[in-house]
């Protein structure tokens, strides 16, 4: 299994946002997952293939399911970014190639699921602005990229609400320790730093306690050697924004962790941004 770690894009989009984007393979080492949102919202469609990214579908603010279609790339990382009025994309992307943090002065990182080869779908609120998005899935120096302005809508859509909600703060998770599977669940960030949340397997609740072990002391790479599947429940998001999706994972005890890095190098994890969930029928 390749190791799951946030990586700088860097140069042509510095690139396309340098969002500490997830390495290909982790993200992509899930199995396929069946997201199985009523389609009774506006739909937004991305479609990804690993060299570009689209969007289309009914472009209005408020709730909206996003279906996305991923196709030559074995999973993708769509990631909605909305732009500050009078913000451009080369003020967000210059404010990327340093601290990821500094995006969340001019722009707020709103949508950002694992997305599997073929199609998955998650719903999100969207507010009206223009925004770019970036399959940051993607590890060349240039990720796809592209633009796209959310309207007023005339009666904006409510999200339905989620069974459980999952959150990360400054340092560590919030919410159940048991997820079940077929659940609405929320997955966001009310921390006030960018956060992941990226959840890794084990066989056993033991050798998941000890995964989390290791993450907290930094041996990255013996902790991953219990791993047996990864899923991303989002790449990356700024203050206050959040996702939902139905869970469908393989059962059995996850640990979730968050591996953005502190301006002084020290991953999150070493901060306690680790813990050991249950995922059951």
């Amino acid at each position: 299994m390749k190791w799951f770690k946030p990586v700088s894009i860097g140069a042509a989009a510095v690139a396309a946002l340098a969002l500490a984007a997830p390495a290909s393979g982790a993200l992509a080492s899930a199995k396929p997952v069946p997201h199985g949102i009523p389609a009774s919202l506006p739909v937004i469609t991305v479609t990804m293939d690993g060299k570009t990214i689209s969007v289309s579908g009914t472009l209005e603010s408020g709730a909206v399911t996003v279906v996305s279609k991923v196709s030559k790339e074995r999973a993708g990382n769509p990631t909605f970014v909305r732009l500050d009025p009078g913000v451009t994309v080369s003020q967000v992307l210059q404010a990327a190639a340093g601290d990821p943090n500094n995006i969340a002065l001019i722009a707020s990182i709103v949508f950002s699921p694992q997305a599997n080869r073929g199609t998955s779908r998650a719903e999100v609120n969207l507010k009206p602005g223009n925004y770019a998005a970036v399959d940051l899935e993607n590890e060349s120096s240039s990720p796809p990229l592209t633009t796209f302005t959310i309207s007023q809508a005339s009666s904006p859509a409510s999200l339905p609400k989620p069974k459980a909600t999952l959150s990360s703060i400054e340092f560590g998770f919030r919410g159940p320790g048991t997820l079940h599977n077929g659940q609405l669940v929320r997955f966001g960030n009310k921390g006030f730093l960018v956060h992941m949340m990226f959840g890794i397997r084990a066989a056993s609740k033991a050798k998941a306690r000890l995964l989390a072990r290791y993450l907290k002391e930094g041996k990255d790479g013996r902790a991953m050697r219990l791993a047996d599947a990864t899923y991303g429940f989002f790449g990356i998001l700024t203050h206050g924004s959040s996702e939902q999706q139905v869970l469908h994972l393989r059962t059995g005890y996850w640990v979730i962790a968050c591996f953005m890095d502190t301006q002084d190098g020290r991953e999150h994890t070493k901060l306690g941004m680790e813990r050991v969930i249950h995922i059951v029928r």
